[in-house]
């Protein structure tokens, strides 16, 4: 098999990212040709778009600055090394308040991007207190009877404690009593460190709550795709592009995300059913559990003291990613819809406020309840339209291309498709039920990109005459169209610069004109690449100790097994007793036919080749490359008995995949 990559560096095992802010583009030549201004026909879209929304209706600002306390003049967020990991002092550079949309950015996104970009601490209501703006994600401080229960602790270790000194500096230093995650994804747990020590969670005087599932997902998610999904992420994100009108204005969901620490303190509480109740320092929740929502593991809260909903990130003031652009399973859109349906039914004439983990609050009974009902409808339409369609014979991208909100829900602001599109979420539907074929005889056993690039420019008429004649589709605004016909040159001749350039030029021109900010950081990312080349250099550490600690053996050998060459270790046969010292379990893991297979035993394994006894952390850091078996045993961490070049086989058989590889180039 010919790997598609720029190059193969040794691994960060797991996740390797939930971000990528530690990968650099070393070496690389400046790009023959920047970024172009926007040309007419992208000029006339995002005209258009101005004309067919409500720009007039300015409520998102109002209730964006409502309850404003304080703000710091700049936020600039660095770690102890002087590193800076939060920063948005560039996009206030150039994202204005009042200011027009440039015509290189869509006007609906730009409008977002003003939004997102209101930052500071703020009063939601009685005894509720939000930090936004502090990383993509916001944090909640509730006000107890004597301390604060913290919802949602951001991304990063940095970012957490900065927030939580500007709640010391304006509202006083009470004590942490309980820390609660909404859900299983990083940017709602990995600043728990900035906040609270693990001692204290020990000891009992601080208290972590999270929805049942969530250790199990919260670990899980990126580990066995975690290099592919990474890689991913850089597109979804744009995180090599600059912050400026031709780069970066934002996620949709928020401006950035954090580089810095990513820790994880293990739940001390499991919410296992809807209407749990508890009473923290004299704040009574009760919660509501969605799981296989925006995440696998995922829970809303009501507080009815003060009439308050925290809608964790199953509504937001957008559209959500039914299928994350990085790559992930499908999420369910209809038991999405159920949910805030159930929300609606439990809660929905008692709620006077809801806020969130992402963006700003909304008040007024009435006010919420519209928004919960369009949001419910948003999704369940999205889904069963989708299904509808796909009973009539239609595909996947024929209902992405027809599938039309109705009004009532299109023009609706929190409805917009900033971070999910209608487009893409159509497709995960379709993808749900249907999988990757679409019936067509001719989709069963298409050739792969190479080899079919090669055949399509020459059913073209060959390199030139695909390229003259994309040239006269992009004078005509054709952009998609130009985009699908150049990938074919490019994927013939990764050499061709005229091919390469003018592809570049239309995912560009795709980029200005796209209202999803993943949508247009991937457009743009594309164009950045074929100009510039692909990412070399290490990935942040982002997946710590804390991590690792958290997964299980289980899951540690299904990685082996995955990154398991299966045609070079098809003739092997061998079997290991792994003895963990820490967690106490015992393993027989075996190679034969080219897959790896293990299994739990009370007893050591007789009949194996060779005997491991070792913690956890251990096999990680031999798996990870960060030790070598004469290290361990020379360090007292590895005791091995038996046929080591049985332990070294098995250890030269697992691939090192790339932490960077092409994607529109072959």
């Amino acid at each position: 098999m010919q790997p598609r990559r720029a190059h193969v560096s040794r691994i960060w095992f797991v996740a390797l990212g939930l971000l990528l802010a530690g990968v650099t583009y070393a070496g690389l030549a400046a790009a023959p040709n920047g970024p172009k201004p926007a040309t007419e026909a992208t000029r006339r879209a995002n005209a258009a778009l101005l004309q067919s929304l409500p720009f007039s209706d300015r409520a998102d600002f109002e209730d964006a600055e409502r309850g404003l306390i304080a703000r710091p003049h700049t936020l600039t967020i660095t770690d102890g090394d002087g590193n800076v990991v939060w920063d948005l002092e560039p996009f206030k550079k150039f994202i204005r308040r009042d200011a027009p949309a440039p015509d290189t950015v869509n006007p609906s996104l730009w409008r977002q991007s003003q939004l997102n970009l209101i930052y500071g601490l703020f009063k939601v209501t009685e005894r509720v207190y939000q930090v936004r703006g502090f990383d993509l994600a916001n944090i909640t401080f509730i006000k107890g009877d004597r301390g604060w229960i913290v919802m949602d602790p951001l991304l990063t270790v940095e970012t957490a404690r900065a927030a939580h000194a500007l709640v010391k500096q304006h509202l006083g230093d009470r004590p942490i009593v309980a820390v609660i995650y909404s859900h299983s994804h990083p940017d709602h747990y990995g600043g728990v460190r900035g906040l609270v020590d693990e001692a204290a969670v020990r000891a009992g005087r601080v208290r972590i709550i999270a929805p049942e599932g969530f250790l199990a997902h919260a670990v899980s998610e990126m580990v066995l795709a975690g290099p592919a999904m990474t890689r991913r992420a850089a597109y979804m994100y744009g995180t090599f592009l600059p912050r400026d009108p031709q780069g970066t204005v934002g996620s949709g969901l928020g401006m950035a995300n954090a580089s810095g620490t990513v820790s994880l303190i293990a739940p001390t509480q499991s919410i296992t059913k809807t209407g749990q109740e508890l009473t923290i320092d004299g704040v009574k929740m009760v919660f509501q559990l969605t799981p296989n929502t925006e995440a696998p593991a995922e829970m809303n809260t009501y507080f009815p003291q003060f009439r308050a909903m925290w809608m964790a990130e199953n509504t937001t003031h957008t559209l959500h990613n039914v299928l994350t652009l990085r790559g992930a399973q499908v999420r369910d859109a209809l038991a999405w819809a159920k949910y805030i349906d159930e929300t609606i039914g439990l809660y929905g004439d008692a709620i006077e406020v809801k806020f969130q983990a992402h963006h700003w609050p909304m008040w007024g009974k009435a006010n919420v309840r519209s928004y919960l009902e369009k949001q419910r409808d948003l999704y369940k339409y999205i889904h069963d339209q989708s299904v509808h369609m796909l009973n009539f014979g239609y595909v996947g991208p024929e209902i992405a291309e027809y599938l039309q909100l109705p009004p009532d829900l299109a023009q609706y602001w929190p409805n917009r498709g900033y971070y999910g599109t209608v487009r893409h979420n159509a497709r995960a539907v379709y993808q749900r039920y249907m999988g990757f074929y679409s019936g067509n005889p001719s989709d069963l056993d298409v050739l792969p990109q190479e080899p079919a690039a090669r055949k399509y420019v020459e059913y073209m008429g060959g390199e030139a005459a695909a390229i003259e004649r994309a040239r006269a589709d992009f004078e005509r605004g054709e952009y998609r169209w130009v985009a699908e016909v150049l990938r074919h040159v490019v994927f013939a001749n990764p050499d061709s610069a005229a091919g390469k350039e003018l592809l570049a030029d239309a995912y560009e021109q795709l980029g200005y004109q796209a209202e999803s900010g993943p949508w247009r950081a991937v457009y743009l990312q594309g164009a950045f690449e074929l100009r510039q080349g692909v990412p070399s250099g290490s990935a942040a550490q982002t997946a710590g100790p804390d991590t690792l600690r958290a997964l299980t053996p289980a899951l540690l050998f299904d990685l082996m097994a995955v990154r398991l060459n299966g045609a070079r270790a098809a003739a092997t046969r061998l079997k290991l007793d792994i003895h963990f010292t820490e967690p106490k379990e015992r393993y027989e893991l075996t190679v034969a036919h080219g897959v790896l297979n293990y299994g739990r035993r009370s007893a050591e394994v007789a009949d194996a080749d060779a005997s491991l006894a070792l913690s956890k952390m251990t096999l990680i850091a031999l798996q990870a490359g960060e030790t070598s078996l004469d290290q361990a045993i020379a360090a007292g961490a590895l005791k091995l008995r038996g046929n080591r070049a049985a332990v070294e086989e098995l250890f030269g058989l697992l691939d090192q995949f790339p932490q960077a590889f092409n994607i529109v180039t072959p």
